[in-house]
């Protein structure tokens, strides 16, 4: 007869049930104290919710206050989320609805997409909808787009409301300029700052630019509305801001249908209260500042509008001084019969002893970039076909190499993880060594894939020379010899220019070449 022993206490190491890490995410969209008491309730109830099941741990809990749902990059605790989801601190996350989740459905189905690449659900409590057990993302969608359709209703009866008050003239100011502070229900003068907005006026009435009224301030210390430094910017903030004068237009800048803020340059409407508040300029005092900033403005060819302080010229912000490392300003620079446009370091235009360097004149580096251009067009069978043809044999197959082999560390990597979390769900390692194992193979990991990147963008780069290099070599094989400079030549294959002394001038090109020439001989 067959003896059977039975051994008692073995487990079977598949019944062994995996406890998920739980975490919760709550948000309010506003700071009032209704608001926040509903958040210090969602709080309470995830932490007894969670620690009530057995088979869940508690992960933490996440929570922004007074933070729109539209946007998720304003969200700081959902983006902490969401990196500790990355970090593999965390299997299961709750919520208690899509639309405290994200009100906005491409953010929704992203978030949730990136959820699901890292095997982690998330529980929906009023939808009861679980995304670790959808087949499609349907059913996601539509509820998303409920939630953001609310958002925009509730968006667009905030609009109609803000509307209406500027209409009447009862709305308030959120934020007052500099000069002014808010009671509690409307704007009072702040006499210290009032006495420097009266002294940027007759400054500028009187004939001073707005650098030098920036200058002034700062040698005298007096702090900004921000308490940084003045800038010329700043100062004709100030003098465009007709609220000194008692006056207030509202709606200055609107936000579009994807919850984007834009200046207002006539798309909506806009309203003005006059005599909103007391003035610290008379109108006539404004209006004159105004006129002579915008007389200046258009002797320099500055065109108000959006794209007011871009770069009007292609030398802008492309000329580098070889001695402070700082750019080059365009200056108009009068002799006693003529004029002349020259280029001056920025660094020593403010303190001469801080940078020696002289100015350049714009005629000498275009007729050095022409000299620079048709000495390519007669030799580049000599410099930039070998250039061009050492560029392509450099195929990278060191890096791609080095490339494939970290890859391979990577999955040996992740192995090592998915090993670690087997042996802590059997039991046979503890919570502590877990804890530091992971985090150091995390830590190798990220390690990793910084060198991946690092090399991915060197390859890109000589990838991007080479095609830079053969358009140039194109132009210049089947161009004549130039006889005048090319603004769009320079913008086309130039880079930017180092300037290391009045009689030398270097054109670093897009293609990694650099070409050095003579000037002002």
């Amino acid at each position: 007869m067959k003896k059977i022993t039975k051994i008692d206490g073995v487990q079977n190491n598949s019944t062994i049930k995996k406890e998920l890490r739980v975490a919760a995410y709550c948000r309010v969209s506003t700071g009032s104290d209704a608001q926040l008491e509903s958040l210090e309730a969602q709080k309470t109830h995830y932490e007894r919710y969670i620690n009530s099941r057995k088979d869940w741990k508690f992960a933490g809990l996440y929570f922004d206050e007074g933070i729109t749902g539209t946007k998720a990059e304003k969200r700081p605790e959902l983006l902490r989320l969401i990196t500790d989801c990355e970090a593999r601190k965390i299997d299961f996350v709750i919520t208690k609805s899509i639309s405290r989740f994200s009100r906005n459905t491409t953010d929704c189905l992203a978030l949730v997409r990136k959820l699901q690449s890292l095997n982690i659900p998330i529980f929906f409590e009023k939808e009861n909808l679980n995304t670790g057990s959808m087949e499609s993302e349907l059913f996601l969608a539509i509820l998303s787009s409920m939630a953001e359709g609310e958002s925009a209703s509730i968006s667009e009866n905030s609009k109609w409301s803000i509307k209406r008050r500027f209409q009447n003239g009862t709305f308030k100011l959120s934020y007052t300029p500099y000069g002014y502070d808010w009671d509690g229900e409307n704007m009072i003068i702040n006499p210290a700052q009032a006495a420097v907005v009266k002294i940027i006026f007759a400054d500028i009435l009187s004939g001073k630019s707005t650098n030098a009224i920036a200058d002034e301030l700062n040698a005298e210390k007096i702090p900004s509305k921000k308490n940084t430094n003045w800038t010329s910017s700043t100062i004709r903030g100030i003098l465009a801001n007709e609220k000194y004068t008692g006056d207030v237009i509202f709606q200055k800048t609107y936000t579009d249908e994807n919850f984007n803020r834009h200046t207002n340059y006539g798309e909506v409407d806009q309203y003005m209260v006059p005599d909103h508040h007391e003035a610290i300029i008379s109108h006539a005092d404004f209006n004159a500042a105004n006129a002579l900033v915008s007389q200046r403005a258009l002797e320099k060819g500055v065109k108000k509008g959006s794209d007011k302080y871009q770069k009007r010229y292609a030398f802008s912000g492309k000329i580098i001084c070889g001695e402070c490392g700082d750019t080059f300003k365009r200056r108009i620079h009068t002799c006693t019969t003529y004029k002349y446009v020259a280029w001056a370091c920025n660094t020593h235009l403010k303190d001469k002893s801080t940078c020696h360097m002289k100015y350049v004149r714009d005629d000498d580096i275009k007729a050095a970039f022409v000299t620079m251009l048709n000495k390519l067009i007669y030799g580049h069978r000599l410099i930039l076909a070998p250039y061009l043809k050492a560029l392509e044999n450099s195929s990278g197959d060191e890096a791609i190499q080095r490339i494939q082999h970290l890859e391979l560390l990577l999955d040996q990597n992740s192995e090592q993880r998915e090993t670690l979390t087997k042996l802590m769900a059997q039991g046979y390692i503890d919570q502590i060594l877990y804890n530091q194992e992971t985090n150091a193979l995390l830590l190798q990991a990220e390690t990793y894939r910084s060198d991946i990147e690092a090399i991915t963008i060197c390859m890109t780069g000589d990838s991007a020379k080479v095609t830079e290099t053969n358009l140039l070599l194109h132009f210049v094989s089947h161009a004549d010899m130039l006889t005048n400079y090319s603004e769009e030549l320079f913008e086309s294959y130039a880079d930017h220019i180092e300037i290391s002394g009045r009689n030398e001038i270097r054109f670093v090109m897009k293609c990694g070449l650099t070409f050095t020439e003579r000037i002002g001989d």
